[in-house]
């Protein structure tokens, strides 16, 4: 890997934003690096998130970012549709809490009978000036996250394993966390497995606050996955979706459910119920018969039950798509 060329991008330009024209942002020259983030086709930014990463990469020296929110609300992908549109290489790691400080730096291995050290996601990304994308944060062992303070500051790390050596970060290089909690504890009790992170660690992150899209955010994104379903059924799944959200997150009172619906999924049931229009023939409705292939059959049986008696309230159990 060679580093990329930094060039300027447009910001209202690459992220489609009229009123920001105009204003520019350093990116990567386009090398075809398998490292940029796939782009999402009619991925829409929501601005305040955008406006967030955005101000982060340009004054943001020195400190990471870590982008809090419930599962399913687009923290990762609104991240890596930013690099995606800025050509940035990025390297990822998702973290639990039997990871390592040398599954971050590297390891040794046999190539061709020889002892060679392979480098690590971390020092990969600061080698080369990529960005570092560390998922599920919360999971991590604090003590490995206080190792990592002097990579997050000063761009700098040790590796004892190959002999002492110290990489210092090339330009370009950014460390971004994702995570559930805030890294102070999970008092909800729906993300297990979260722990407390170090203080110290946790100092150096500029923090965002990432919640599921509104519904004016999420309506134009179905119209693209599905436009030959009709706005009205459209708008009432989005209404179903925040009705699920809703009770996945303790807001509203019926069944608790252990699944929240995400953009994705309901992108993904808007183009099922496209698709299986004709299964009515059959006797079934495509409406729930697309629920259950593009969400709820990985869902309890209960919860199954209940999210169709919430669909048959909100959108009926017989959809006319004339």
């Amino acid at each position: 890997m060679t580093q990329a060329k930094h060039v300027q991008f447009d910001i209202g330009e690459t992220f489609g934003i009229e009123e920001a024209k105009g204003a520019v942002i350093n990116g990567h020259e386009d090398t075809g690096s398998p490292f940029v983030p796939k782009a999402i086709n009619g991925y829409i930014h929501r601005r305040e998130l955008l406006s967030d990463i955005i101000a982060w990469l340009k004054t943001g020296e020195g400190e990471g970012l870590l982008l809090v929110g419930p599962t399913g609300c687009g923290k990762t992908s609104g991240l890596t549709q930013v690099f995606a549109g800025l050509n940035w290489p990025t390297q990822r790691l998702t973290a639990h809490r039997r990871l390592e400080m040398a599954d971050f730096t590297g390891h040794y291995t046999v190539i061709d009978g020889d002892m060679v050290f392979v480098d690590g996601p971390l020092v990969s990304a600061m080698r080369y000036g990529h960005a570092f994308l560390l998922d599920e944060m919360d999971m991590l062992d604090p003590g490995v996250g206080a190792s990592l303070n002097t990579v997050v500051e000063e761009g700098m790390v040790v590796i004892p394993e190959n002999g002492g050596e110290v990489v210092r970060a090339a330009p370009g290089f950014k460390f971004i966390a994702t995570a559930n909690t805030a890294g102070n504890g999970d008092r909800t009790g729906l993300y297990q497995a979260t722990l407390r992170q170090n203080a110290a660690f946790l100092d150096r992150f500029w923090v965002v606050e990432v919640d599921y899209p509104t519904v004016e955010q999420e309506a134009p994104i179905l119209a693209s996955a599905a436009p030959s379903v009709p706005d009205w059924v459209r708008g009432k799944m989005i209404e179903v979706a925040g009705e699920l959200r809703g009770l996945f997150i303790g807001e509203l009172d019926g069944p608790q459910i252990e699944l929240p619906m995400s953009t994705r999924s309901l992108a993904r049931w808007a183009r099922l119920t496209s698709t299986f229009q004709g299964v009515r023939k059959s006797g079934k409705d495509p409406v729930l018969h697309a629920l259950d292939r593009a969400f709820l059959n990985r869902a309890q049986p209960e919860t199954r039950e209940a999210v169709h008696g919430i669909v048959a309230r909100v959108i009926g159990d017989d959809v006319n798509f004339k």
